[in-house]
């Protein structure tokens, strides 16, 4: 029985700072975490987290567990004269929730802000949600002081602690995607000193939310035969379309698209059957918004099939998603790396 513990692992890495372009803290955590199952493993000069696992078969396909360490966040763009910061996205922040959050600037040393928001008797302009360029952030320092301890392209992050919530659900800020690497971890602790069908390789990549950036560059380095790519994806809540959604605690959410293996998409499905792991379809009608858009096409092209974690609230802090969804994508990888039909591919 694994002792491996999903919901500290998973709390650890939202509880990290890895906005797009600057994933170095949240990369230097899931790589001392990666250190478990393989000496074999680097940061690489663009900030992806590289993993060799096992010995190596030149007779075996090599099989690439992905899934994007950034999150999404803010840059700080100027400083006026009375010291507020202006800023913009890294990322698809979601705008709408912004106003009068409490964040923290990731300077030579971290402050706190709170974005400024006109009280209601004042505002004029009703329920208009304010533009990324009109926000600004109050930090109660003056420009001489912010000058020491604030640059332009500094990181902003959105706070929020990591909350659990009845029936082991997870709230917490970059859900999206560290849920993801947690659910690579898990199954390579469950492959530990099992023989796997393939070579296997972990990457934990960089700029996923700013173009899929860091995959590009370690897809064609490793170029891999065949990609499970680890990602999140909308669970229902009662104001959104049921059958565009997954469902908490529903599973996994295994991909079919264009875009996607369908030989790679029928095999999982035929073993999450097969083991009675629970699972639903995510069709997509072309490309999947995720890094397997880029590693399928990059140097020779490599079969994909997503994985996706249902997951409320995208792009806000308050990212939920349900443990067992994670359990079970980590055991569906386990069991294609096992037992998974080299010949079917």
């Amino acid at each position: 029985m694994s002792t491996f513990d999903i919901k500290n692992i998973l709390i650890k890495l939202c509880s990290e700072n890895g906005v797009s372009g600057e994933e170095w803290n949240a990369s230097a955590l899931a790589l001392s975490m990666l250190k478990s199952y393989t000496d074999n493993c680097t940061i690489d000069k663009f900030g992806n987290v590289i993993g060799h696992i096992g010995e190596r078969d030149e007779n075996k396909p090599t099989l690439l567990l992905d899934a994007h360490i950034d999150q999404i966040g803010l840059i700080v763009t100027f400083i006026d004269d009375d010291g507020f910061i202006r800023v913009s996205k890294c990322g698809g922040v979601d705008r709408r929730v912004l106003a009068a959050q409490t964040v923290t600037i990731h300077g030579s040393k971290k402050i706190k802000g709170v974005i400024s928001v006109l009280p209601p008797h004042v505002k004029k302009d009703g329920d208009k949600v304010a533009q990324i360029d009109e926000l600004v952030i109050d930090t109660g320092y003056s420009k001489e002081e912010l000058s020491e301890i604030v640059s332009l392209g500094d990181r902003i992050t959105v706070d929020n602690e990591p909350a659990v919530l009845l029936n082991d659900r997870i709230c917490a800020p970059a859900c999206d995607d560290r849920a993801g690497v947690v659910c690579i971890l898990y199954a390579l602790e469950l492959l530990k000193d099992k023989k796997a069908k393939y070579n296997i390789d972990v990457s934990f990549t960089g700029q996923e939310e700013t173009g899929e950036r860091g995959a590009k560059i370690a897809a064609f380095n490793l170029n891999p035969d065949i990609c499970l790519e680890m990602d999140v994806s909308f669970a229902y809540t009662p104001d959104s379309e049921k059958h565009k959604c997954g469902e908490l605690s529903g599973g996994v959410m295994i991909g079919v698209a264009p875009s996607l293996s369908k030989r790679l998409s029928k095999e999982l499905i035929s073993i999450a059957k097969d083991k009675k792991i629970p699972y639903s379809l995510e069709v997509m009608s072309g490309e999947t918004g995720t890094n397997a858009d880029a590693i399928g096409v990059a140097k020779g092209g490599a079969e994909c099939c997503t994985l996706s974690i249902p997951l409320r609230y995208m792009h806000t802090p308050v990212e939920v998603v349900a443990l067992e969804d994670i359990e079970a994508i980590g055991r569906l990888i386990y069991e294609f790396a096992t037992e998974g039909e080299v010949s079917a591919l």
